[in-house]
């Protein structure tokens, strides 16, 4: 007994350690007015993400990013 309480303090105590603070993405997938998902880091994701399903990739407004990479339209400039 004493050692399945111990066991399960040592299993408590990592799992305590290892939590991380959620973070929102860059990137919003959006299904409808009131549904949304603002987790993707990268627009690919979210475009992945939105394929099967239907719905619009926004720029997360929510909260302020870091940097939120941009998708590419057009002709790629040859300086990049």
């Amino acid at each position: 007994m004493r050692k399945l309480f111990l066991t399960g303090a040592v299993a408590a105590a990592l799992l305590i350690d290892a939590q991380t603070d959620a973070e929102a993405g860059a990137w919003c997938a959006w299904y409808d007015v009131s549904t949304y998902n603002c987790g993707f880091r990268t627009y690919q994701q979210c475009l992945m993400t939105i394929s099967g399903a239907g719905g619009l990739c926004r720029p997360n407004t929510f909260e302020p990013q870091r940097s939120a990479e941009r998708p590419r339209y057009g002709k790629r400039s040859r300086y990049r």
